[in-house]
């Protein structure tokens, strides 16, 4: 039987429970990594370094953790803290996201390939906050609250950066298809 986040946390926070935060960091590791990977421009090594320094002070700080938001949605805003102290110390190239992980062309038709190419070229025009944005919401699933609190942001911005960043993204997909040869 699978615990829940919560009693997890309460099992570290209790009992010193390392196997029980192992749990959470199998729980959350894949998704971390990726997310983190398109904080640190596609880079591997440094997304790991990212996810791994997300996890400790999270660890660290577990007894602070308050549950107003998800835990899930508490160690993205860590991670999203750790890369920014980066970008200001110019230690990481500012970027928010890299390209999805490239699709086999021998795996997808044609048609599916070159959508998938239009949708991230597409995405590569809107601002930063939009980007994130749609990434957190539509991607990783998360809600608008939550996106506004990893994002440190007013959840009208998110809501903003989400209207506007649909709005331009189904403009030019348009665009685009309308000038493909039929």
């Amino acid at each position: 039987m699978s615990l829940s986040d919560q009693e997890l946390i309460a099992r570290v926070v209790n009992r010193k429970d390392q196997h029980a935060f192992a749990q959470l960091v199998l729980r959350y590791q894949s998704p971390l990594r990726i997310w983190a990977r398109r904080l640190c421009n596609g880079d591997t090594h440094l997304a790991d370094d990212l996810a791994q320094e997300a996890f400790m002070k999270a660890y660290a700080a577990l007894g602070a953790f308050r549950a107003e938001a998800k835990f899930s949605t508490w160690l993205y805003r860590i991670a999203f803290n750790i890369a920014a102290n980066r970008w200001r110390a110019k230690k990481v190239e500012w970027c928010e996201l890299d390209e999805n992980e490239e699709i086999e062309a021998e795996q997808c038709s044609v048609k599916q390939y070159h959508a998938q190419k239009d949708v991230e070229a597409a995405m590569q025009t809107l601002s930063a906050g939009q980007q994130m944005a749609i990434r957190l919401c539509y991607e990783d699933g998360f809600s608008h609250e939550e996106a506004a609190t990893i994002m440190g942001i007013p959840l009208g911005t998110v809501k903003t950066h989400i209207a506007r960043g649909k709005q331009k993204l189904q403009t030019l997909l348009v665009s685009w298809q309308d000038a493909l040869p039929q």
